[in-house]
């Protein structure tokens, strides 16, 4: 199987690689980003945008510039490579997949052209307290008024909820708490009566939100397609979630192991670089083993994302997240080790990238929570 990139994809790569590298080249710049209103470099953004970066994973017919998985976990990558914090993943990868593939064809014309124009940040608000991993553990209720739909519930942890124009909501239609069916998706002006949001940092300095909505109304032009089964759709945006979690988790292993070999090339002791012991090298050769079978899981998921075969796609994608889970695991944790002290400082990059490989470890589905649906699976 031929994994070379075409000219196409070769010189998306070679400019998403460029833009990375000129505007994250320094901790420093992450921080001052960091530190701005939304959390992120509005002009960064903008650039994203100019480049068509948020245009790559909608059709022409949709209104975006064309791409599939592979393209996505090319910017993915080069994110991933330089922690970037700009809202692609949550806007585009998450709230513009939900627009996608559960969208009525109106809603897309209506939503997918600001998403790509950067004028509209969607943000995927389905997690609550009591959910965990479960997408359909859903206590938040959507009450039928008016033609539309009433909202009441609360929504935790939201990516880059606190920026986002819009929310894209997962709440309970039909059915009991934990039931498969019954679940509906909307769309809802960030800032509609009734909708309370509460911004926080993550632990890997990027943002988010918990949401409470009390008596939020939803007009019939903002539900997506049929009310009560959303499920379905949800649970795809969830396998391309894994698939560009997998390409970020690749780009952030690769800049933290050469970070790593830099410094045991550096690092002097004993009368000379600490790189000329065997055991460490043998560790960094570890960490180059991981990364590599984290690679082509990477690889593995671009392809599987769009299998025909549902259950067969889920395995796929279940399994990808496990080696991705352990992968970051390892890397991180001999990075740490063999940087010493330094390696958990917080004024040294290499703390913030173990501190963003942890957040990915627990994403969309922990080892734990990732070996069961495997178990569960009727192949």
């Amino acid at each position: 199987m031929d994994f070379d990139l075409s000219p196409e994809q070769a010189q998306l790569k070679d400019g998403i690689d460029r833009l990375i590298a000129s505007t994250y080249g320094s901790l420093e710049q992450r921080k001052a980003y960091a530190s701005e209103p939304r959390g992120f470099s509005e002009k960064v953004w903008s650039q994203f945008v100019e480049m068509g970066l948020t245009g790559i994973g909608f059709s022409e017919e949709e209104g975006g510039f064309g791409g599939g998985p592979l393209e996505t976990m090319i910017v993915m990558e080069a994110l991933g490579r330089g922690l970037a914090l700009e809202p692609y993943f949550a806007s585009v990868v998450l709230g513009g997949g939900a627009v996608r593939l559960g969208g009525s064809d109106a809603l897309k014309r209506r939503v997918i052209p600001g998403v790509v124009e950067g004028s509209t940040q969607l943000a995927l608000a389905i997690t609550e307290k009591q959910s965990r991993y479960d997408l359909f553990d859903v206590a938040t209720v959507a009450r039928p008024q008016d033609g539309g739909f009433v909202l009441d519930g609360v929504k935790a942890v939201v990516l880059h909820g606190d920026s986002a124009s819009h929310l894209v909501i997962s709440a309970r239609t039909a059915g009991g708490r934990r039931q498969r069916d019954g679940i509906g998706l909307f769309l809802v002006p960030a800032d509609a009566p009734g909708i309370a949001i509460h911004g926080c940092r993550t632990h890997d300095g990027r943002r988010a939100a918990d949401i409470s909505l009390s008596q939020v109304r939803v007009s019939a032009d903002g539900v997506f397609g049929e009310p009560h089964h959303a499920l379905q759709a949800l649970e795809r945006v969830a396998e391309f979630a894994i698939a560009a979690l997998a390409a970020e988790a690749v780009g952030v292993m690769a800049a933290l192991h050469q970070l790593t070999v830099d410094y045991l090339k550096t690092r002097q002791q004993f009368g000379g670089p600490i790189a000329q012991f065997q055991v460490l090298q043998h560790r960094a050769v570890d960490m180059f083993i991981a990364l590599e079978q984290a690679r082509s899981m990477a690889f593995y998921a671009a392809m599987m994302v769009d299998h025909p075969h549902a259950a067969e796609r889920a395995a796929a994608l279940s399994s990808v997240k496990v080696q991705i889970n352990r992968s970051c695991r390892l890397v991180g944790q001999e990075a740490v080790q063999l940087h010493g002290g330094i390696g958990m400082t917080m004024e040294y990059v290499g703390a913030h990238y173990f501190k963003r490989l942890t957040m990915i470890e627990s994403a969309f589905g922990d080892t734990s929570y990732q070996l069961r649906q495997l178990g569960d699976l009727d192949l």
